[in-house]
């Protein structure tokens, strides 16, 4: 049976990517000492007066602390932080390892992280501000919004030596289908399809700006007729496009005044200025001669931003960096069904809309997912979140409804609705951390000491 967690966005067409120090406690409760005077620091959700009182057993819950120091101590990740919280209560806070192996910093609890993708749960908050705005709906082709898109072809076949039989879509994707990865675009993060080497070739996630990334995809075919298979894709860079085109705003705008702001997000957005640069995380990879991490040089075929300027096109797939504790706010507004501290982002609807299953049952039977991702009628996926519906048959011991995903450089987190429980957890390492499932193992080790649901 399927066993959910970040091998999902480990191994998905998107992410699949080709000697840390021991643990350490996490300096200080809020934010590290070391970060920068002229920073401000960034609310800290309120910690638990004990895990016991928000239902985990203590010696449990040693368990996951002492499973992800061996994983720095192995040597696989250079550091990481983990959070997890109960009730808007942090009943953990911990750092491990370093953030960078070549000055020997240590990780910090305010330590700057790409997320990549997690990106795409923030993109469909925002998309969904403007869903009760009325300015969209969920049935409406997108076509409505990008005509640009009218005149798509569809691959019908692919012949041995690589080129493609092309044919008509039968109707547009609808919004609905953008935002589950139903409707047939693809990515370009690998090239074993040829419509992904077309994104590669057309550069389309080096594209200038929104509306460029949108002309590029507009002349590339699909991957599938709309809404009969699963396949992950550029679709959450398109609903950052929509994004600007429906608000008016650029995406970096309308998420600093729409979310990152009123959630006090302080240290979240497109790329580290240069009073934060140094607690921006370098990124590791493997290399597989030595067999040990070393800092990253390219991601995709492609040159590694520095993330250290704003950069040309603001990716709603991909693009952001931020902190554990920030993610975390993020994370407990969805648990609050859209609410935090008095500020209400979304309505308690819209988050259940986003958490709940958009993948049509014929689809998740017959085509079974993708690979590295195989959706079924335990795990489906919803309006940028992959869901989870019957956690006991998935063989996972979070909650029924647990929202979640991760990104490109091993990062992961799940919101659970049920036991009213957030996880974030942060390494950078590009295609997680090398032997395992970060996510999964988190989700067993932290379940397994929630001794006291009930509480």
């Amino acid at each position: 049976m399927l066993q959910v967690g970040t091998r999902f966005a480990a191994t998905l067409t998107a992410v699949a990517l080709a000697a840390g120090a021991m643990a350490t406690p996490a300096a200080g409760w809020a934010q590290a000492a070391r970060k920068p005077a002229a920073t401000a620091s960034a609310p800290a959700l309120a910690k638990a007066a004990s895990p016991e009182s928000v239902g985990f057993d203590a010696a449990r819950l040693g368990k996951l602390d002492a499973y992800m120091q061996g994983v720095v101590a192995s040597g696989r990740v250079a550091g990481m932080t983990t959070l997890l919280a109960r009730h808007g209560k942090v009943v953990s806070f911990k750092t491990y390892g370093n953030t960078s192996l070549v000055t020997g910093a240590p990780m910090t609890e305010d330590t700057i992280f790409r997320i990549y993708s997690m990106t795409k749960p923030i993109t469909g908050v925002a998309m969904m501000i403007l869903f009760e705005e009325g300015k969209w709906r969920l049935d409406d082709p997108v076509t409505r919004h990008i005509p640009e898109f009218k005149n798509l072809k569809v691959v019908k076949s692919v012949n041995p030596d690589g080129t493609m039989v092309l044919e008509d879509m039968v109707r547009p994707p609808t919004m609905r289908e953008v935002m589950a990865h139903t409707a047939g675009f693809g990515y370009g993060l690998q090239d074993d399809h040829p419509v992904d080497k077309l994104f590669r070739e057309k550069r389309v996630l080096g594209a200038d700006n929104a509306k460029d990334l949108i002309a590029r995809t507009a002349t590339i075919p699909l991957v599938f007729q709309p809404g009969t298979s699963w396949r992950y894709s550029v679709s959450v860079d398109i609903q950052g496009y929509l994004v600007e085109k429906l608000s008016g705003q650029t995406l970096g705008e309308f998420f600093d005044s729409r979310i990152f702001k009123p959630l006090k997000m302080t240290d979240t957005a497109f790329y580290a200025p240069a009073d934060k640069a140094s607690r921006l995380s370098p990124v590791y990879v493997l290399n597989r001669d030595t067999g040990k991490i070393e800092e990253a040089k390219e991601i995709f075929g492609n040159p590694l931003p520095s993330y250290l300027e704003k950069p040309a096109l603001e990716s709603g797939g991909g693009g952001l960096v931020g902190t554990t504790m920030d993610y975390a706010r993020f994370a407990q507004m969805l648990a609050n069904k859209g609410e935090l501290d008095g500020v209400r982002i979304l309505s308690p609807a819209s988050v259940e809309m986003m958490g709940t299953n958009m993948i049509a049952k014929d689809v998740l039977v017959s085509s079974n997912g993708t690979t590295g991702a195989r959706f079924n009628e335990a795990v489906g996926f919803g309006l940028d979140f992959m869901v989870v519906n019957d956690p006991r048959a998935a063989g996972s011991l979070e909650g029924k409804g647990t929202m979640s995903w991760g990104g490109a450089a091993g990062t992961w987190f799940w919101v659970d609705p049920t036991n009213d429980v957030i996880f974030v957890g942060m390494i950078q390492r590009l295609g997680g951390s090398g032997g395992d499932d970060l996510g999964g193992a988190a989700r067993t080790l932290t379940y397994q000491a929630l001794t006291n649901p009930e509480k």
